[in-house]
C-alpha cells in the first residue's frame, strides 16, 4: 500500500519535471529567437508551472487510484520542498511572501489534479 502510493508520487514528480524541462526548452528557444519581454515571460512561466503541477497531480492520482487529495497534495508538497531546498542550499534564500502565495497556488493545482486523476482512474475501472 505504501509502496504503491510512493510509486504514484514518483510518477507525479517525473511528470512535473518532464513538463518543466520541455517548457524550459521551448521558452529558451522563444527567448532566443523572438522579442518576448520579461513581463510576458513571467506570466507564461507561472502558467506553465501551474499546468505542470496539475499534470503531476493527475498522474499521481491515476497511478494511486485512491485518496487523490492526499496524493496530489503530497506531490505538490514534494515539489515545493525541492524548490525550497534548491533555493535555500543554492542561494541561501528562503521563500518571500510572494513566493509563498505562488507555492500555495502550486499546491492547490496539484491537489485538484490528484482529485481529478483518481476520478479518471475510477472511470476507466468502471468501463472495463
Amino acid at each position: 500500500m505504501v509502496k504503491s502510493r510512493f510509486t504514484a508520487l514518483l510518477y507525479g514528480w517525473i511528470v512535473i519535471f518532464a513538463v518543466m524541462l520541455v517548457a524550459s526548452l521551448i521558452l529558451a528557444l522563444l527567448l532566443r529567437f523572438t522579442t518576448i519581454g520579461s513581463s510576458t515571460l513571467d506570466w507564461v512561466t507561472l502558467t506553465v508551472s501551474l499546468i505542470a503541477l496539475f499534470s503531476g497531480g493527475v498522474a499521481s492520482g491515476i497511478k494511486g487510484k485512491e485518496k487523490g487529495w492526499i496524493l496530489g497534495g503530497s506531490t505538490g508538497l514534494g515539489f515545493i520542498l525541492f524548490v525550497l531546498l534548491y533555493q535555500y542550499l543554492g542561494f541561501q534564500k528562503g521563500f518571500s511572501a510572494d513566493q509563498m502565495i505562488t507555492q500555495g497556488g502550486f499546491l492547490i493545482a496539484a491537489l485538484f489534479g490528484g482529485i481529478l486523476g483518481v476520478n479518471l482512474s475510477n472511470e476507466k475501472k468502471e468501463q472495463t
